[in-house]
């Protein structure tokens, strides 16, 4: 028993060691080609640097202005989860917990947003910011990301809330609270897993996204990461160094955010899959 139980150990710490270097790897090689120019990328991004190009990030932050950039996602990116939490869960709380008829129909819409492929609606996205003057305006662009991420918000969040017992909203009512009470103060506490692993989906999606910000936005002091790393590419000739280096500067704040919210991420999307 004990040779079979050492045996699958052994399975597992491989698959997981195995599954380490292939995650860490990428992340590695951005590092080492962050450094090199365009030549020493061509010849091997595996091979350790001849010459260490340090001024590829002193490009990053003075030709494409990453520092900048990354202050525009992380604010829009933001903006974007809050809407998207505070509405998700106000629609949640009518779907989960009120008993109108027509309320399955509309969360049939709900899910049939879901299915919906983003870039589809580029064109009619495209369309209504010309009609209201919207390009280059935060809040267009903030909107956009909210309405892509707020159909998941609500298919996730309805299905955490239906798993929590209606004992609390009839104690909730005896006590005298009103409806806003009850979500805000008595169920999103109880949801905080299911309300983190959204946030950070929801955060992660409008700091890293690129199509939109292309279209939607041509000021430059106004560009997002993915839209800045775009500078260093022209008709003849891109430079890899610095968009090595910017993607660095990019992923910094995001391993951060991981670091600080990775177990309550990990603790919501287990928990969903119990209550959902």
């Amino acid at each position: 028993m004990n040779r079979k139980r050492s045996i699958v150990n052994a399975v597992l710490y491989f698959f997981a060691g195995l599954w380490t270097f292939m995650t860490i790897m990428p992340l590695f090689v951005t590092m080492l080609s962050s450094v090199k120019d365009n030549d020493q990328i061509s010849l091997g991004m595996f091979r350790w640097p001849v010459t260490f190009f340090w001024s590829n990030y002193l490009d990053a932050f003075t030709i494409a202005h990453m520092g900048r950039a990354v202050l525009n996602s992380i604010f829009i990116a933001s903006a974007s989860t809050i809407l998207v939490i505070i509405i998700g869960m106000l629609a949640a709380y009518i779907l989960a917990r009120k008993r109108f008829r027509i309320l399955p129909v509309i969360y049939s819409f709900f899910i049939v947003g879901v299915m919906v492929p983003v870039h589809t609606t580029i064109i009619p996205i495209s369309s209504l910011a010309t009609f209201f003057r919207a390009k280059d305006t935060y809040w267009y662009i903030i909107v956009v990301y909210m309405a892509f991420n707020l159909f998941q918000t609500i298919f996730l969040s309805t299905g955490y809330l239906r798993g929590i017992g209606r004992e609390l909203d009839d104690a909730a009512t005896i006590d005298g609270c009103n409806d806003f009470t009850l979500l805000f103060r008595i169920l999103l506490p109880i949801c905080t897993p299911i309300v983190m692993t959204e946030a950070i989906l929801s955060f992660v999606y409008g700091y890293g996204e690129l199509i939109f910000s292309m279209i939607l936005i041509s000021d430059e002091t106004k560009y997002t990461i993915s839209r800045a790393m775009l500078t260093f590419r022209s008709v003849y000739q891109v430079k890899l160094g610095p968009i090595f280096a910017s993607i660095i500067v990019a992923v910094v704040p995001m391993i951060t955010l991981y670091m600080f919210f990775h177990e309550k991420v990990q603790a919501g999307m287990l928990q969903g899959a119990v209550k959902g």
